[in-house]
């Protein structure tokens, strides 16, 4: 099994995070998933007629995420927290893009509940993942860039197993090596807040939301919690 963990430092400067770790074990990927073309279509039914829009940078949660990269020395307006940057592109282009039924599966819950969301494929991560700050030797290739190999500055906080770093800037990019792709069969799916007192209740709708269009598609699902005070859980 995977031990995912907060580490000490995080949990100290972010005491009111939840992290919901949904883990999808036998996931069949290349099968139709109607639920995720419906919910997909259906936000984007919902932006065109005016009834919705996602949440922007004027919004607390992703305000919130913009004050916590600030505090890591990352420019949230130039790296962008992942939902910021998908509910952005939602709101220029009207659609999301389609990767795979597991990644848009994700990517509409994150989306439609303003939270950031992402996933590995465990079957390509190496010991147990950490959200840590940075020490600069960790190396990290980005998603779609298998020949490029960054380093991580000092500080910033990083998702990162034995062998390098998962995602940058907490959850702005995802590594190459852990992507989620439709061959992928045991998939944890990660959904984040900074502001569990306030916005817990979206982070367990956002989860029990992931878990319904997962569960057709899946052998077994495990739904388990990060907070600082359970700061690991194994999956």
């Amino acid at each position: 099994m995977t031990t995912f963990r907060i580490d000490p430092a995080v949990a100290d400067a972010f005491a009111d995070t939840r992290i919901a770790l949904v883990t999808a074990t036998g996931l069949r990927g290349r099968e139709p998933w109607p639920g995720t073309v419906a919910a997909l279509e259906a936000l984007e039914q919902r932006l065109a007629d005016g009834a919705w829009r996602p949440a922007d940078e004027a919004d607390p949660r992703i305000e919130a995420w913009h004050t916590a990269y600030r505090s890591f020395g990352t420019n949230p307006r130039r790296v962008r927290p992942s939902v910021d940057a998908l509910g952005r592109r939602l709101a220029k282009k009207g659609s999301l893009p389609r990767i795979n039924p597991a990644v848009d599966s994700y990517n509409a819950v994150s989306v439609r509940h303003g939270l950031p969301a992402g996933a590995f494929d465990l079957d390509h991560v190496h010991g147990d993942v950490v959200i840590r700050h940075a020490d600069g030797t960790e190396e990290f290739t980005p998603l779609g860039e298998p020949d490029t190999v960054e380093q991580p500055r000092p500080g910033e906080i990083v998702c990162a197993d034995t062998t390098g770093v998962l995602t940058r800037h907490w959850n702005h990019r995802d590594a190459h090596r852990t992507r989620v792709t439709e061959d992928s069969s045991h998939v944890v799916f990660v959904i984040e807040t900074l502001h569990a007192t306030r916005d817990g209740h979206l982070l367990e709708a956002a989860t029990e939301e992931l878990r319904g269009l997962l569960t057709p598609h899946t052998a077994r699902i495990r739904v388990h919690h990060l907070t600082p005070g359970r700061p690991q859980a194994a999956v």
